[in-house]
């Protein structure tokens, strides 16, 4: 069973009590690293797990940014906790298509695991079964393969900036691309030369992005939410576009050129 990248509502209802299918809850909130497992345990999709974005979906903040990408002995043990094995169909949901949910998905296609999809508008969107409480499965036995080339670090993107053979994507809303707002990151702006795709646009694409013929990469503050912009294009059939993990908070803690204001 190998399902598109994203499944709607009536796939999972038709699946809910497939064994072969893991449905894992992703869900996390800004400002409050407990919040997602509190929305678990309060209620679930019947039958999900949860794992921790903080934790089991990103290495400790540093030099890489705010959710540096987790290695695969980190990312593999939170995998097999989660139930999930080498032909496991994996449906991943967050809040509201908001991150943690195309994060999950991304990692493991990047590292070998094909059969995963994320369910379209998250929780807010499920009106199926629902339960409360935690609920582990038994382990499972996934083991992460040799990762896909399919990421961009800061010093080559920045070596490359102006050039004509590759656009970067701007997953963050258009007041932090522009720099009149930053909540988070101790330096406003966007990396010179960046498009605007916000992650709650990104499930549709440009159809001038899909025809594209750079190379894309998407970014956003930490490398959760440009997940989305990955997430979008493949669904939609372009199924190449690089992400860069460390996104804003690395480039701007490493002081790389920046930009802001109207493009």
């Amino acid at each position: 069973m190998h399902p598109q990248p994203l499944v709607d509502e009536a796939w999972l209802r038709e699946h809910l009590e497939d064994p072969r299918v893991r449905i894992v809850d992703c869900r996390f909130f800004l400002g409050d690293a407990r919040a997602g497992r509190r929305a678990y345990l309060e209620e679930h999709i019947a039958g999900a797990t949860f794992v921790d974005l903080d934790t089991e979906l990103a290495d400790p903040p540093g030099a890489g940014g705010r959710h540096p990408l987790p290695d695969s002995e980190t990312f593999g043990t939170a995998a097999r906790a989660a139930g999930i094995s080498g032909d496991t169909t994996v449906v991943a949901y967050d809040q509201s298509m908001t991150g943690g949910a195309a994060r999950l998905w991304w990692l493991l296609r990047h590292f070998g695991h094909v059969h995963a999809a994320v369910l379209e508008g998250g929780m807010a969107a499920w009106e199926g079964p629902t339960a409360a409480g935690d609920g582990r499965p038994p382990p499972g036995d996934f083991r992460p393969r040799e990762p896909r080339e399919d990421t961009r670090g800061a010093h080559e993107l920045c070596a490359d900036l102006g050039g004509n053979d590759r656009l970067l994507l701007d997953a963050r809303a258009p007041e932090r691309f522009l720099g009149a707002a930053e909540p988070v990151d101790p330096v406003a702006g966007r990396i010179p030369g960046a498009l605007n795709l916000p992650a709650s646009e990104a499930l549709t694409p440009p159809g001038e992005l899909l025809t594209d013929d750079r190379e894309l990469v998407a970014y956003c503050g930490s490398g959760v939410s440009a997940c989305v912009v990955v997430l979008g294009f493949a669904a939609a059939g372009r199924d190449d576009v690089k992400l860069y993990p460390g996104s804003w908070s690395e480039w701007c803690g490493l002081g790389l050129p920046h930009t802001s204001g109207a493009p």
